[in-house]
């Protein structure tokens, strides 16, 4: 029997601690996760690599992946510097058949990865954080880099409150009764990855044992 794999999405606003959530599940290797590798047009930042933070791509090139109907889900987002797509594709490296994914995205992605692969495939991982912590990471961050994009920093930000409302969060099935389905408060990203982890192992348990027989 094939293996039922799973994609584990991890879903916040910006500078929530995705990223490094993501990092810390795919190095552990018990847990033995792959990265989906998501593609963009925006520009290469300072420090990035082509394929391993994204697959830098141009419009051309998206044109195409639409053309031949690989597009798993896509974002467009009218930033200040123009249009920039984000966009997972499929380009034949994602086989559930033999592997459990992580990967990271927004709410409206989440939805359309799930209609694509299953609701028993994709389990979502909602991270939270105070919006002041937040934006604290957001500005450290962007520090960090030789050309500073403080315009789009303050543009996502503000974005996040229209692209997480309540409204949107249980239209994509991630909020029942006023609950936040799989919620985490990301106070520290390694306690996190820690009852990340727990969840994922327990849910392959309970695969493994299979479904419980009715007396």
């Amino acid at each position: 029997m094939p293996k039922m794999g799973k994609i584990y999405y991890i879903i916040g606003k910006s500078a929530s601690g995705k990223d490094s959530i993501l990092k810390g599940l795919l190095a552990d290797k018990d847990l033995g996760l792959r990265e989906i590798i998501q593609y963009t047009t925006r520009p290469i930042r300072d420090g990035e690599t082509e394929g391993l933070e994204y697959h830098f791509v141009t419009p051309e090139d998206v044109d195409v992946f639409r053309a031949e109907g690989r597009i798993i889900e896509l974002r467009e987002y009218q930033t200040v510097h123009g249009p920039w797509q984000y966009m997972m594709v499929d380009d034949g490296t994602i086989e559930l058949d033999q592997h459990d994914y992580a990967a990271v995205g927004t709410v409206e992605s989440f939805a359309r990865v799930r209609d694509y692969f299953g609701e028993d495939r994709v389990i979502p991982f909602y991270i939270d954080l105070d919006p002041g912590e937040r934006l604290q990471r957001a500005l450290d961050r962007e520090r960090q880099h030789l050309r500073p994009k403080y315009a789009e920093m303050c543009r996502r930000f503000l974005a996040d409150e229209g692209d997480f409302a309540p409204e949107k969060l249980e239209a994509a099935g991630l909020l029942k009764d006023g609950v936040i389905r799989n919620r985490f408060e990301n106070i520290s990203s390694k306690e996190t990855v820690k009852a990340l982890r727990k969840l994922i192992l327990s849910a392959r348990k309970a695969d493994a044992a299979g479904p419980k027989e009715k007396a």
